[in-house]
């Protein structure tokens, strides 16, 4: 095995692998595939597999990992590798000539990235590249196999290409509408615990939403209140947000009336979590808004100054109900406009 992996992906992967795998082992399978039939038609068992092709020339990524999980046991190890696009444009000569790279590197993206995702040009893409050497980011190829019930355990980049190792935790989630386009619709909770749709426009990398519970783990909040490290950000997504161009969609949440003007911001499960059990009950009994009451009362964009702010307004809107919101909006304007207020 040794052998074999050191030819196909150099001595350091090798070393990688074997710090968390016994390579060796008789339960261990090494192979090369793009294929999940060279996976699932396999008689022998095994509770380690290591593949040391690309997932960027996997057609059917998804249902290759998900047919690596159904031959593998809670708590085996799934090892693949990747190349970012961040190691395509450091590999690629051209990403040396000023100007030239630029043009390069857009319409690569437009044709790789935006194609497979418009109807009527997905075929024409496939049939040019037949599903291979595809753009894939670091945060969509974790988030792919967390979607798959996988779980992250270490990564590491060696000779351009990103190693994963990950456990199979549970069986995947099968999601047949992933997010990808432009306008994203996020799974919130509104009023009285009601899931909501929430749009934005896509700031992230496609399958993004499956890491946060990893991004939490390893790194953390930052002081800005958002998850630390956050490399699920896309370039033009970190300028949209801090515009809260992002939020423009919401407008159509506005129109239905899943949230309101002013008021607390419509939070995933995940962060509710954190939230002190007196104060979510407070945030359950009202419609989210769009206009958070910290950007009205000035208060930075930490998750605990964001909290207080949310517990002065929700007090405030109960022994005010009719004007609260109101005064909320007209400051928040006065704070972005006057005192450029931004986004955290």
């Amino acid at each position: 095995m040794k052998e074999l992996i050191t030819k196909k992906s150099g001595a350091e992967a090798y070393e990688f692998f074997s710090r968390y795998v016994d390579v060796e082992s008789e339960e261990t399978l090494v192979l090369s595939t793009t294929n999940d039939f060279n996976v699932v038609n396999r008689l022998k068992p095994f509770n380690v597999f290591i593949n040391l092709s690309k997932v960027n020339n996997i057609r059917y990524v998804n249902k290759f990992f998900e047919s690596v999980n159904s031959k593998l046991k809670n708590g085996d190890i799934f090892i693949c590798c990747s190349e970012t696009i961040q190691a395509r444009k450091e590999r690629h000569r051209i990403g040396t000539v000023p100007v030239v790279k630029n043009i390069y590197f857009a319409f690569e993206f437009i044709f790789l990235r935006v194609f497979p995702k418009v109807w009527g040009l997905k075929k024409l893409y496939f049939a040019i590249t037949r599903g291979r050497n595809r753009l894939i980011s670091k945060a969509e190829t974790l988030g792919r196999l967390a979607s798959c019930g996988f779980e992250i355990v270490d990564y590491n980049s060696v000779n351009g290409l990103m190693y994963v190792v990950s456990k199979k935790v549970k069986e995947p989630l099968f999601d047949m509408n992933p997010s990808y386009g432009l306008l994203y619709k996020m799974p919130r909770l509104g009023k009285h615990g009601k899931i909501i749709g929430v749009y934005k426009f896509r700031t992230m990398h496609p399958y993004a939403e499956y890491l946060q519970d990893y991004i939490l783990k390893v790194h953390g909040y930052a002081a800005s209140g958002k998850p630390a490290n956050d490399f699920r950000l896309t370039p033009w997504g970190k300028y949209l947000r801090r515009y809260w161009l992002d939020e423009l969609p919401q407008l159509i949440n506005l129109l239905k009336g899943d949230l309101k003007l002013v008021g607390v911001r419509p939070i995933g499960s995940r962060y509710a979590e954190d939230i002190p059990k007196d104060l979510m009950e407070l945030r359950l009994s009202q419609r989210p808004g769009c206009i958070p009451p910290y950007v009205a009362l000035n208060m930075k964009g930490n998750v605990s100054d964001v909290l207080e702010a949310e517990r002065v307004y929700l007090h405030e809107k109960r022994r005010r109900p009719y004007t609260t919101d109101t005064r909320y909006f007209f400051k928040a304007i006065f704070n972005i406009i006057f005192k450029r207020k931004r986004s955290a």
